[in-house]
């Protein structure tokens, strides 16, 4: 019996630890041969002796349980690198059919109290991240989807947070590069799905050196399981990586303790109109007034309810 994944090739962006790491784990279990990418050099261990670095040392995991797989330390945030990181794939396994974005860096700080620097490289590193792996393999299966005249087989799984959906007050930056990933998945879906190519994203509930202080009031879950722990969501991208999940394209999908929501696109929650051509001052303090004075205190665009999503242990 064939794994889902076998014969594929996918790249991992922040493997060398926490979530990235189980989903490159996971990826070369389901058969993909996996590219696993974490910036960084090759450094020293505790005790002095050399270190391959992290990404190779998930790549050598991959392949001493029987997988294929290569690392890569480039900055996906620096165009001519993420660049190098497609063709690195190509040219590895001979094609690239999978690409899971979820490097990410942390600078946590209320939004006056945020600088300019830790406002840019959250941004750089998640959105511009994205974009620039998801702008060199949509090129890549455009071309060959051209040079078929048929669809290729393509997906992208990009990681956002509950911290776009909820509205984190303590991480404007990082609130609002997963936003934009949010933005940039369906677009992206819409552009690539005539090649073939899906595009979805996660919000993952993950425990991991990035976000240790950001779940450190979690407890476990009803099984004795950490629910934010990394190995709780890489089921899902190998899902969403797989061909069972052709028919699923440009969603939102948040997954925690062994739970797994569906976000619904956003409603029109009420519509007025002008008597005139367009509306007055007076027309919009008539209707918009009263209609958000009987709505509850504090609500806002952002969904916090979100947070409160946990399995049912009754099913």
């Amino acid at each position: 019996m064939s794994l889902p994944l076998e014969g594929l090739s996918a790249i991992v962006t922040g493997a060398g630890r926490g979530l990235g790491r189980a989903e490159a784990l996971e990826l070369g279990r389901l058969g993909a041969a996996v590219v696993v990418n974490d910036y960084g050099q090759p450094g020293r261990d505790g005790s002095g002796a050399a270190s391959a670095g992290p990404a190779e040392e998930v790549a050598a995991e991959i392949r001493e349980a029987g997988g294929r797989a290569t690392a890569h330390t480039g900055d996906v945030a620096d165009f001519q690198q993420a660049s190098e990181l497609v063709e690195l794939a190509i040219a590895e396994f001979g094609t690239l059919d999978i690409l899971v974005n979820n490097a990410g860096i942390l600078r946590d700080r209320m939004v006056f109290s945020m600088t300019e620097g830790e406002w840019d490289a959250v941004i750089r590193v998640h959105l511009k991240g994205h974009f620039n792996t998801t702008h060199f393999a949509a090129r890549h299966w455009r071309e060959r989807s051209k040079a078929s005249g048929a669809p290729v087989y393509g997906r992208i799984v990009n990681t956002s947070s509950e911290a776009y959906l909820a509205g984190s007050a303590g991480q404007p930056n990082y609130a609002a590069a997963k936003g934009g990933i949010v933005g940039l998945t369906t677009s992206t879906a819409l552009a690539l799905a005539k090649y073939g190519v899906t595009a979805n994203a996660i919000c993952p509930r993950a425990r991991t050196r990035m976000t240790e202080d950001v779940f450190a009031g979690f407890g476990e879950d009803g099984d004795g399981l950490d629910p934010s722990r990394p190995s709780m969501s890489p089921p899902l991208v190998g899902y969403l990586a797989s061909p069972a999940a052709a028919r699923i394209n440009g969603q939102l999908l948040v997954v925690h303790g062994g739970m797994v929501a569906i976000v619904e696109r956003p409603h029109v929650r009420a519509k007025f109109d002008s008597k005139q051509d367009l509306f007055s001052y007076d027309e919009l303090d008539a209707v918009l007034t009263p209609h958000y004075a009987e709505r509850p205190d504090g609500e806002t665009f952002a969904a916090a309810e979100v947070l409160g999503l946990k399995r049912d242990h009754g099913r």
